[in-house]
């Protein structure tokens, strides 16, 4: 039999396969009976609270009490006791008459409210960042809260010649409760509707995360892990006939009327003036960049993790190339490599599908293969929530955990995951649930297969004119530290696509191209070093 016929074959059992084995994890998709119906009415009222809460286990408490404990949580009456941009202070710490690259740079913020007021507590959202437009450059900072109204923002200076810094008051510490008060109230901010069909025949019916309808409901949820997802049975339609879900914005807000002017659009992401100008930075020593190891899994990433110049994004503790096609090639010859996630991640798929014209693409699954090269490419969405105008078909959406204890695993086998931008409308509970199955389930991976290569990407910045109530960056940034908690003690490579937006200075959901390159790189880097 010729090699070509022998790579046919081969990727013809690997459709099969894949097929099949999602026909056997939509088979967990089960009836349940009915159950008590609460009388919890969604209002405009903070004080709702959800019926169906979720009892998370120890490992899941834990990274709640961390997450918690960085988080000022207080009530307020009247705005003009919230932190004021305009009225903070920033200053910078034992100032040089010359600096040089690599020098430390720390800038106090001295926090006031509205009336005047020094605050006397932390706890407010800065987005910190350093830049030079000429040079194509970029850093986000460390900020340091002492938890009195006083803060350290710390920067270091990466480049010859000019550095302009931007602070940024993105939420006032009171914006910033509002917010964790609100996202742990209930599921009702955002809405459900699947679609089960029978034949020629179709009915839509209400989803949802909470199990609180006195009719009978499908549950569909992970082999392992109890994180459900329901919807009301309907009548000669089975459960398995599920196809798609559509989510629309509820008229329901968790935000009190003294409480929604925190959020008016003059009062998010507003610059923090400080008593000085840009600065002039030299080179008084040899760079010590060159000497950097290549990008690998089991490095450490620091804070900050890097930073851009010329626009391409430069790690500081590893360096990887800017690959070209033929790298491309080389790097994923004979490889399985698998994005799960949201279109964050869809994006790396599409970026490759265009980069390497020799790849076959098929929509179900959703997959290229380059027989020439033994390479295949999957992309796998992370199962419900997915929060988008359009209509989301669910046949091919499997729950992560799943689908990675179905992968042998192997040390030509490749895992990138993402997850974040779906959850934020929802209770912080359901993603940290959702984010430790996943890591129980790479657990089970890297103990069958301990070479199987696993990165993470993690999430990046939006838009700053979304609905802050769901969308919010502190949203983000809150699941961002999660997904870093939570693997720490896994050995996982990490593609920081959290400090890359910033210090890009990137306020879209879905990046530039020139962003989604850099953090491809790095991943061709740690997968291929």
């Amino acid at each position: 039999m010729s090699r070509t016929w022998k790579r046919k074959i081969f990727v013809a059992i690997a459709l099969i396969t894949i097929i099949f084995i999602s026909f056997l994890i939509h088979r967990q998709f089960i009836q349940v009976s009915p159950t008590k119906l609460y009388s919890n009415e969604l209002t405009p009222n903070s004080e709702v609270k959800s019926s169906s809460r979720i009892i998370l286990s120890e490992d899941e408490r834990l990274i709640l009490n961390k997450i918690s404990g960085w988080i000022h949580t207080g009530s307020f009456n009247d705005t003009r006791f919230a932190s004021s941009a305009n009225n903070s202070k920033a200053t910078i710490l034992n100032p040089r008459k010359k600096y040089c690259t690599g020098d430390k740079l720390t800038i106090q913020i001295d926090m006031f409210d509205y009336l005047g007021n020094r605050k006397t507590y932390g706890g407010d959202f800065i987005r910190s960042r350093i830049f030079n437009p000429t040079l194509n450059a970029g850093a986000p900072g460390v900020v340091e809260d002492f938890n009195n109204g006083t803060y350290h923002v710390h920067f270091t200076l990466f480049w010859k010649g000019k550095v302009y810094i931007s602070l940024l008051l993105y939420h006032s510490s009171e914006a910033v409760s509002t917010l964790w008060k609100a996202r742990d109230n209930d599921y009702g901010l955002i809405s459900f509707m699947g679609t089960f069909v029978n034949r020629n025949q179709s009915i839509r019916s209400p989803c949802g995360f909470k199990r609180d309808s006195v009719q009978d409901v499908c549950e569909y949820r992970p082999v392992k892990g109890d994180d459900s997802f329901y919807c009301i049975k309907q009548e000669n339609f089975d459960c398995g006939s599920l196809t798609t879900v559509r989510t629309s914005n509820q008229n329901v807000t968790f935000l009190r009327n003294t409480e929604k002017p925190l959020f008016n659009s003059e009062n998010i992401a507003v610059d923090i003036k400080g008593d000085y100008n840009d600065i002039d930075v030299s080179t008084c020593r040899a760079s010590t960049s060159s000497n950097l190891k290549t990008c690998a899994i089991g490095m450490e990433s620091p804070l900050p993790s890097g930073f851009v110049l010329q626009n391409r994004w430069r790690p500081v503790f590893c360096n990887f190339p800017d690959m070209t096609q033929e790298q491309m090639y080389a790097c994923l010859k004979d490889k399985r490599v698998h994005f799960f996630g949201d279109s964050t991640m869809r994006q790396w798929f599409e970026y490759l599908e265009k980069k390497l014209p020799g790849l076959k693409t098929f929509k179900f699954p959703h997959m290229a293969v380059d027989d020439k090269n033994n390479i295949i490419l999957f992309f796998n969405s992370h199962s419900h929530p997915f929060v988008t105008a359009r209509t989301h078909f669910v046949k091919g959406s499997l729950h992560m955990s799943d689908e990675i204890d179905h992968i042998a695993g192997g040390p030509n086998y490749v895992l990138v995951i993402s997850l974040g931008q779906h959850f934020r409308p929802l209770p912080i509970q359901l993603f940290i649930r959702r984010v430790m199955n996943v890591h129980r389930a790479v657990e089970r991976l890297f103990l069958r297969s301990p070479d199987t290569k696993v990165i993470i990407k993690a999430e990046n910045t939006r838009e700053i004119k979304a609905d802050m109530e769901r969308f919010s960056d502190f949203h983000g940034y809150i699941q961002y530290l999660i997904v870093m908690e939570a693997f720490k003690d896994l050995p996982v490579a990490t593609v920081d696509a959290w400090d890359m937006t910033i210090a890009f200075n990137s306020y879209r959901v879905h990046p530039l191209e020139l962003v989604v390159r850099n953090q491809i790189n790095m991943f061709f880097s740690y997968i291929c070093s």
